[in-house]
């Protein structure tokens, strides 16, 4: 009886078609980051850094933010895209805004490798919920010495805002009261404007801009400096 011959197959890499190449190399790409994620970098609570966080399967790339502070369980943070808080396609990110994020979903800083395991990777948009509470925002009206030192102080703190419109808004009323007398209403000293995020630990210290004229309460604050 004649036996069959056996051959053995072997593909080289230059027998790939592109398809196939391309394949392979998603692949070996989402292994490797897995296996980075393994042992993350670890991050310092209260330090300005990026890092990862988890959102539902999959893993993107955020900012921490200082305020918004509930303690050591909660941490205010922004989405990024995972080339950068600026890269192409990185709008539906900017738009989520400043987050809540549990410390919990943090697995460590940010590493480029990580990209692939990113809905941005995967060709998917941010789902509307990704797991954490907006943050809530703050006005700043500072008063620092024309000099270009940071020497100054803070006239008022307004907040909290918990939508980034009503914010905006206040901030281009009192841009506009403003107007031509940032060097003159507090001698010395220029005023300006500074939208940011909420400290709640410090609280007292902000006046509530809700069925307030945030106009009068900056002419109330300029007044008590010559008081």
């Amino acid at each position: 009886m004649k036996r069959p011959a056996f051959f053995r197959c072997g593909l080289t890499p230059s027998a790939f078609t592109p398809e196939d190449q391309a394949a392979v190399d998603t692949f070996r790409a989402h292994l490797a980051a897995i296996t980075a994620l393994r042992d993350p970098e670890p991050w310092t609570p209260g330090q300005d850094q990026t890092i990862a966080v988890r959102v539902g399967p999959f893993i993107e790339r955020a900012h921490t933010r200082p305020g918004d502070d509930h303690g050591p369980d909660l941490i205010a943070v922004t989405l990024e895209h995972p080339s950068g808080s600026y890269a192409h396609y990185g709008a539906r990110y900017r738009k989520m805004g400043w987050l809540r994020c549990e410390t919990a979903k943090i697995l460590g800083l940010w590493n480029p490798i990580y990209t692939p395991l990113t809905h941005a990777a995967a060709g998917l948009n941010l789902p509307d919920d990704v797991g954490m509470e907006s943050a809530h925002y703050a006005i700043y009206i500072e008063a620092r010495k024309r000099d270009d030192s940071l020497d100054g102080y803070t006239l008022l703190r307004l907040g909290p805002y918990t939508q980034t419109r009503h914010a905006q808004q206040d901030h281009d009323r009192l841009t506009a009261a403003l107007d031509g007398q940032e060097t003159t209403v507090v001698p010395g000293c220029r005023v300006s404007v500074r939208f940011g995020p909420f400290g709640v630990s410090d609280h007292q210290l902000f006046t509530d801009p809700y069925l307030a004229d945030v106009a009068a309460l900056l002419a109330d604050a300029v007044a008590g400096v010559g008081a």
